[in-house]
């Protein structure tokens, strides 16, 4: 089969096309999958220009994120039949077969019936971010009807699905964008108080926006000074929660304290990394929550780019270079694929 190899840890140049031998089922409770999509993720060039977590591995499979068809079973999966068409949020970080390949194999507890209003594409580019964004505001803020709440780079692909999932829970929301396309974009996911980080103080804003007493939830995707400064943009006994690392000294650690609010932070690869069955399996009960929204008419999922496998080094390209709208996505069989619209 054909897979986009990360052959050592580095520049783009790293990623290279070969052909390899199709993987074998690694249990009786595994499935070959036949992709369609591989969504392509942020932590996908994170990973390669330094492999974190199996750099032993190398050379490995990006792309954590993929849709395609179940190609083989193993003798005990009861949960799936050759045939269906699925997508799944698992391997990629050099510990298991990544989604930048013609096949992939996964457990069957880690995989969901792809929703029959998405398409292949689509559904490739849903479940990471989908996942982080339910953990962030459903697990670790424990978002409420009513509450307010700030997202940053609310145009990216976890901004997009956290506007609308904060939506679907009823709170009222804020935004930081940098232009007036992405502002209209946050707009008609749900947000109301749209803020131009460029030209616009979003500490200030968000104050107004909440007459002076801050968000109760701000939701950080971007990290470093944006993740110091929310501190202020949070009311007193609030939530801020991080998806990444965040430069954190003595002072803020005391505004922190002193503002009594609670520091969250969420890596949703976690349970992978740790090798944590159950909560892959309460993970894959996340996707089944997307799989829900999106039948009832509640989630949509933007495409920015669509290229095929052999063009795995320009995605990584427009990532890198940064303010990326939705999501990018690599095509894998295309046209040999039932359901890759």
């Amino acid at each position: 089969m054909k897979a986009i190899l990360t052959t050592a840890a580095g520049s783009v140049d790293v990623l290279q096309l070969r052909d390899i031998p199709q993987p074998s089922l690694p249990s009786p409770h595994h499935l070959r999958v036949k992709l369609a999509a591989a969504g392509v993720n942020p932590v996908d060039t994170k990973l390669r220009t330094k492999p974190a977590y199996h750099p032993d591995k190398l050379p490995t499979i990006l792309g954590c994120d993929g849709a395609g068809v179940v190609e083989s079973i193993g003798s005990a999966v009861t949960r799936f039949n050759v045939g269906d068409t699925v997508f799944f949020c698992n391997g990629g970080l050099g510990d298991e077969p990544g989604s930048y390949a013609e096949y992939t194999t996964l457990h069957e507890d880690f995989c969901v019936v792809k929703p029959a209003k998405l398409s292949m594409q689509e559904a490739a580019a849903l479940p990471l971010v989908f996942i982080t964004a339910w953990e962030s505001l459903v697990e670790r803020a424990n978002l409420q009807a009513g509450q307010t709440i700030l997202i940053h780079a609310a145009a990216g692909g976890v901004g997009q699905v956290a506007v609308q999932l904060a939506h679907h829970l009823g709170a009222h929301i804020a935004v930081t964008v940098s232009d007036d396309h992405k502002a209209d974009i946050a707009r008609n996911l749900g947000a109301k108080k749209i803020i131009n980080y460029r030209v616009q103080d979003f500490v200030q804003e968000t104050l107004a926006w909440t007459s002076g007493t801050g968000a109760d939830v701000v939701y950080d995707t971007v990290g470093g000074d944006t993740f110091l400064k929310s501190l202020d943009a949070t009311c007193i006994g609030g939530k801020v929660v991080s998806i990444l690392s965040s430069p954190l000294d003595a002072a803020h650690v005391q505004k922190a304290r002193l503002r009594n609010l609670s520091l969250c932070y969420d890596l949703m690869l976690t349970p992978q990394v740790l090798g944590l069955h159950d909560e892959r399996v309460r993970q894959r009960k996340i996707l089944e929550q997307a799989v829900a929204m999106v039948d009832a008419g509640k989630l949509k999922v933007h495409v920015s780019h669509t290229l095929p496998l052999e063009q795995a080094v320009e995605a990584h390209r427009l990532i890198e270079a940064g303010g990326m709208v939705g999501k990018i996505v690599l095509t894998i069989n295309d046209s040999n694929i039932v359901g890759a619209r």
